[in-house]
């Protein structure tokens, strides 16, 4: 988080999870900052306990005890979750029924995990390891490795191929067929995030790098660009529609851009501010930590540090609504396939170092409405 009176005094900082206490007292009831839509805009704390949840948003059990990393639905179902986390382990919880059918885990934290299809996950992380975990028969295998920590795990149905990106400064491309190395690709620095949009892979790198490549021809990168937000890059996804793509960074700044090159098309992009609040006539600037698309309507999801949520309509520059705030912040969102449903990923990333008490890690299952999500 950052505080200025004046954007010139900003300066911005990567907030980095680290470990988490082992033991977290169990709260009975949490308190639930609603703003009030009044002209003086008051806040005031709504005591919710875990018998009277909202029938439009729960919490999920048995959620990890450290930092929630990522949040992934199956491709076809809004039932089944797919959880990395810190504590080493990659989860699957049963939405519906809000169970956690199994676990598996990594010898490190575990940064980011996808399915291929129904029964198969794979996972990676700071073990440098891409692990395929087999849902019906509960076994796992080691598929490959990377030279450096694993950032981003993705699968493309289009190519059938797996991608996992790192801090190695390189993609590699795996086929789950036979669960081999399929190639290695250089970029120009560490991996911190990556968007699929058809055939296409968006790669975000240190240093504000942006690659484009097609996933059917990897002999060259199809576009080098550079993210237009001044500063390190936190999230990139990318339009359903296979327009363009989004990108977040750590200042409190989302950036709408577009993937035809043509000087035409490149006049529509643009960025804004988002994810900051005012206290005392001081600006405290937010990292945007999470994107989501909605696969219907073409709008998205942000959440960050601030403990919110904001759905906006990227093509028409509309906030579209913001849910209520959050014990924490927003470390991963995902909206189901069909749009339905979106998973909540809530854990403090050590914006302000140590803190005491230390947030609860947590996971929210929001049933969406159009109201929310479609574009007006």
């Amino acid at each position: 988080m950052l505080h200025t009176n004046n954007t010139a005094d900003i300066q911005c900082f990567s907030a980095r999870p680290q470990s988490f206490f082992s033991d977290f007292p169990q709260y009975n009831i949490l308190l639930w900052p609603v703003l009030l839509d009044t002209p003086s805009n008051k806040l005031y704390c709504r005591r919710m306990t875990k018998m009277s949840e909202s029938r439009m948003e729960y919490r999920l059990k048995n959620t990890p005890g450290d930092c929630i990393q990522s949040v992934k639905f199956g491709p076809s179902s809004s039932q089944f979750l797919l959880v990395a986390s810190w504590d080493k382990s990659v989860r699957l919880f049963d939405v519906v029924n809000n169970n956690m059918r199994l676990q598996y885990q990594h010898s490190g934290p575990v940064l980011d995990c996808c399915f291929q299809d129904a029964v198969h996950a794979y996972s990676g992380g700071l073990d440098g390891q891409l692990k395929t975990f087999d849902l019906n028969t509960n076994t796992e295998s080691v598929v490959g490795t990377h030279d450096a920590p694993i950032r981003c795990v993705e699968f493309c149905p289009e190519v059938n191929v797996i991608i996992t990106g790192s801090w190695d400064s390189n993609i590699k491309l795996w086929d789950p067929r036979g669960n081999r190395e399929a190639g290695t690709f250089q970029q120009p620095n560490k991996v911190y995030t990556m968007g699929l949009s058809g055939e296409k892979v968006v790669v975000g790198t240190s240093n504000r790098k942006v690659m484009v490549w097609d996933l059917r021809n990897m002999g060259f990168a199809q576009q080098r660009r550079e993210s237009s937000l001044k500063y390190q890059t936190r999230c990139i996804q990318c339009f359903p529609n296979k327009q363009g793509y989004v990108v977040s960074s750590i200042e409190g700044r989302v950036a709408v851009e577009y993937l035809d090159p043509s000087p035409e098309v490149q006049k529509k992009k643009y960025a804004f501010k988002c994810h900051r609040l005012k206290e005392d006539g001081i600006e405290k600037i937010f990292p945007v930590n999470a994107i989501s698309f909605h696969n219907g309507y073409n709008t998205f999801a942000t959440g960050g540090s601030d403990g919110y949520v904001n759905i906006w309509d990227g093509f028409n520059k509309k906030r579209l609504c913001q849910f209520h705030r959050y014990p924490t912040s927003i470390s991963s969102l995902c909206f189901s396939n069909d749009g339905n449903i979106l998973a909540i990923a809530c854990s403090y990333m050590y914006e302000q170092e140590q803190i005491d008490p230390m947030p609860e890690d947590c996971i929210f299952i929001r049933r969406v409405t159009d109201q929310e999500t479609k574009p007006k």
